[in-house]
């Protein structure tokens, strides 16, 4: 399995979408590829913050640069 294979696949592994050989090769590669591995560890952790439902207050400077961004971003897509 390549990076671009697993990454077409992870939806289908977190739904549980997925036939037991593909997890296994899922598996397989994830813990041959630090940059895999990292992708699906924070997919994992995404998910349960919002499983979770917790609220996370940021500093009030991260939030400010984080609105700039953002707001920067939506200008330009809307120019």
């Amino acid at each position: 399995m390549t990076c671009t294979e697993f990454l077409s696949k992870l939806d289908d592994y977190f739904d549980g979408q997925m036939d037991a050989d593909l997890i296994t090769e899922v598996r397989v590669h994830v813990k041959k590829c630090s940059h895999c591995e990292v992708v699906m560890d924070t997919t994992r952790k995404t998910i349960a913050i919002y499983r979770e439902n917790e609220v996370y207050e940021f500093p009030d400077d991260l939030r400010e640069r984080l609105h700039a961004a953002i707001m920067k971003k939506c200008t330009k897509a809307s120019a």
